[in-house]
Order: C-alpha cells, then sequence, then structure tokens
C-alpha cells in the first residue's frame, strides 16, 4: 500500500512541478507577436482528481481510470482579474467537452476549476460531441458560449457511421459555472461551424459571423466568412446571411476559412483573427490570418494583409491532426496588450503575445496580395527599390 501511495504522490509532485512552471518568450520574433517557450495547457494539466481514483483500496495498483487526450481549441476572456480559457478538453473516448482553466497573468500557471462545465442538452437532440467554444461577453450583460455542435447524419445509410451534421450550439451565464442552453442557431443553411456572436449591438440586432457549409467537412456551395442578424437570442434565427471574407483560389483560405474569436474593437476599426485552410499532399493546412472591419460598418472588410499572420513552426506541426493552428479566443487587455491563444495540430494550447498597436500596424500597412506570382515578385521589388540606400 505505500508503493501505491508513493505513486500518487509521485504523479502529484509532476503535476504541481508542470502547473507552476514559468514560460518565457521565445527570443526570435518577427516584430509582430511573441511565441512562449512552453504550451501553456496540454493533456498533463487535467486535475489528477479527473483522472484517478485516489482511494488506495479502490485503486490500488494507482491506474489512471479516465485517460485524456488533448486540450486545444479554447475560447477566452478576462473575468475578474484572471485570464480565462475555456478549454476543448478530449478525453480517450474522443469525446470533448469544455473547461475553465484560469491564470494570474496569461502566459503560464494556468490551472483548470476544480471541475468541467456542465452545458445542458437540448431535450429529445442531445449532442454528440461539443468543441470550440468562443466565448462572448456581450453588451446585453450576458456572457454566451458560442460552440460547434455534432450529431450523426440521421439520414446516412445504416452502415455509414461517421457522417455527422454540425451546428452552433449557444449557452449564455453570468459567473462561467451555470450555464442556460439555448436554441441551435437557425439558418437557411445546411451545416454551421466557427460561428461567433459579435459583442455589441448592431442596429437593435444581434450580429453572428457565420461559416456556412453543404455538409460536415466539405463546404460545398457554401464557405467565406458570413455575416447574419438575430432578433432574439432565445430564438436565434438568422437573418440576411452574406458572405463578407470569402475563399479564393491559390491562397491559403482556398478551401474554407473561418473566423476565429470574437473581434476586437479599436479607433481605427474592428480587428478580426481568423483561419484559412488549403490542401497539400499531405493533407489539410490550417494557418490563422487577420483582416479588419469598418468601425460603423461591420460587413465591410477595410484591411487584409496578404498571406498569413501565423502558422505553425518546430514542433507545433505535430500531433493529432498534424500541421495546423487554430485560434478562437484572445485577450485585449486595458494596457493595449494582446493574448493570442492558439492551438497547435488539434493537441495543446500556446499563447503569443502582441499589442493593438502593433496588430493595427500590421493590418493596415502591410501589403495585400495580389493573386498571381508576377506580382508578388513585383510587391518585393518595390520594396527593394524604396529601401535603396538603406542596406
Amino acid at each position: 500500500m505505500n508503493k501505491v501511495i508513493g505513486n500518487i504522490d509521485m504523479v502529484k509532485k509532476s503535476y504541481q512541478k508542470l502547473i507552476s512552471k514559468k514560460n518565457t518568450p521565445i527570443s526570435k520574433s518577427n516584430g509582430i507577436y511573441h511565441r512562449y517557450k512552453y504550451p501553456v495547457i496540454t493533456a498533463k494539466h487535467i486535475p489528477i482528481h479527473w483522472r484517478y481514483d485516489l482511494n488506495p483500496t479502490t485503486n490500488p495498483n494507482a491506474l489512471e481510470r479516465i485517460g485524456f487526450n488533448a486540450t486545444f481549441n479554447a475560447g477566452a476572456m478576462k473575468w475578474k482579474g484572471k485570464y480565462i480559457l475555456s478549454v476543448r478538453v478530449e478525453g480517450n473516448d474522443r469525446k470533448s467537452f469544455f473547461a475553465i482553466a484560469e491564470s494570474p497573468n496569461g502566459i503560464d500557471n494556468f490551472k483548470f476549476w476544480d471541475k468541467p462545465c456542465v452545458i445542458p442538452e437540448i431535450k429529445g437532440n442531445p449532442d454528440t460531441n461539443i468543441y470550440d467554444m468562443r466565448l462572448i461577453n456581450h453588451e446585453d450583460g450576458w456572457i454566451y458560449g458560442v460552440f460547434c455542435t455534432e450529431r450523426k447524419d440521421v439520414d446516412a445509410p445504416e452502415n455509414d457511421t461517421s457522417s455527422a451534421v454540425a451546428n452552433a450550439g449557444i449557452v449564455r451565464t453570468k459567473d462561467l459555472k451555470h450555464w442556460e442552453r439555448l436554441p441551435d442557431l437557425i439558418s437557411n443553411t445546411g451545416q454551421q461551424r466557427n460561428v461567433v456572436l459579435h459583442p455589441e449591438f448592431v442596429n437593435g440586432k444581434y450580429a453572428m459571423y457565420t461559416r456556412p457549409q453543404d455538409g460536415f467537412i466539405s463546404v460545398g456551395g457554401g464557405g467565406g466568412i458570413g455575416l447574419g442578424y438575430i432578433d432574439d437570442m432565445t430564438n436565434p434565427v438568422v437573418k440576411d446571411e452574406i458572405i463578407i471574407n470569402n475563399k479564393v483560389y491559390h491562397t491559403i483560405y482556398e478551401l474554407k476559412n473561418g473566423l476565429g474569436p470574437a473581434p476586437i474593437k479599436t479607433n481605427k476599426g474592428w480587428l478580426h483573427l481568423a483561419h484559412g485552410v488549403r490542401n497539400t499532399a499531405a493533407g489539410l493546412r490550417y494557418t490563422l490570418y487577420m483582416f479588419m472591419t469598418d468601425l460603423n460598418d461591420i460587413s465591410k472588410v477595410i484591411y487584409q494583409p496578404a498571406g498569413h499572420f501565423m502558422a505553425p513552426i518546430d514542433n507545433e506541426r505535430i500531433g493529432d491532426v498534424s500541421n495546423v493552428l487554430f485560434s478562437n479566443g484572445w485577450i485585449a487587455d486595458e494596457d493595449g496588450t494582446v493574448y493570442i491563444y492558439y492551438a497547435s495540430s488539434d493537441t495543446r494550447m500556446h499563447v503569443a503575445v502582441s499589442t493593438i498597436d502593433i496588430l493595427l500596424d500590421y493590418c493596415m500597412h502591410s501589403l495585400v496580395d495580389k493573386f498571381t506570382s508576377a506580382n508578388s515578385v513585383q510587391t518585393i521589388m518595390d520594396l527593394i527599390d524604396k529601401n535603396k540606400g538603406q542596406y
């Protein structure tokens, strides 16, 4: 028995060392953001009392009773002075759920709350899997969680056990502990993924960024980042949906694209972080890109730099779904610091740090995509000419 207790004690000691590890910025930087040395949350950050039966009588061999595979795609917000992530936790059973982790400084010492989030089901229509929650502190006084709800496609052939239907699930809360389930998003599109609520009313309505698609994986005739409006979140019918940021041939968002977190308001416009997907011989490649919309007309894109803002590098390329960066959470602090939380390869969470001013500079003054190789070379030549005498 002493040996068993010792094993659990070793697990606890290793866990405490992990969650108290100091994170440091990586010295190399493109000037736009700083990555950090360590992931901020991994599967090893899952609390011990979620994984182990700590009673030596019922667990004499100190076995891990519930296994966890990954922690990724987290929503984010500042709450009571803490940096909060609503983490997508995936178990070894492949089911995902949400759990709140908090940090005192936004870059390390993230610790999960005592229990995971309990998200109510819709009566008669349970979610098979839920994931990728965006947290939005709306001006109506509620904190909304908008996430993907996945269910088996009931119209698929009986022997087809992989076809699914995706839609946007919606919950709201005042304390991040007690969640009220609202009806799923109602739209004219077959399926919806990567749906994000705008943090302010627009002409008295709730504005929703959407990603309409024909199927669970394929966007078909849909795709692009859409925008529509809802009169009442308790009856979330999207009206007047239009595409404001479309996929484009031979770009990083050729195959599909979707909004990440809710946009950040600045005096120059709304800052948006999105993901773009292209196909390669090695499979799909997900990168992050940015654009800005007009302060008074959120349907109008006013700036969009060419290419990706951030792409997977080094060990970020490796994981359950390799060569992927995905973000659905960022936090803008009062001093202008921006904490960008991103997942690598559907496996673990990272942070990159920038500022409002730098992100505005990047969006407003970086060169745009002219969509051909010749134009790309000309863009470089123009910069070389501008720099004559400076190098």
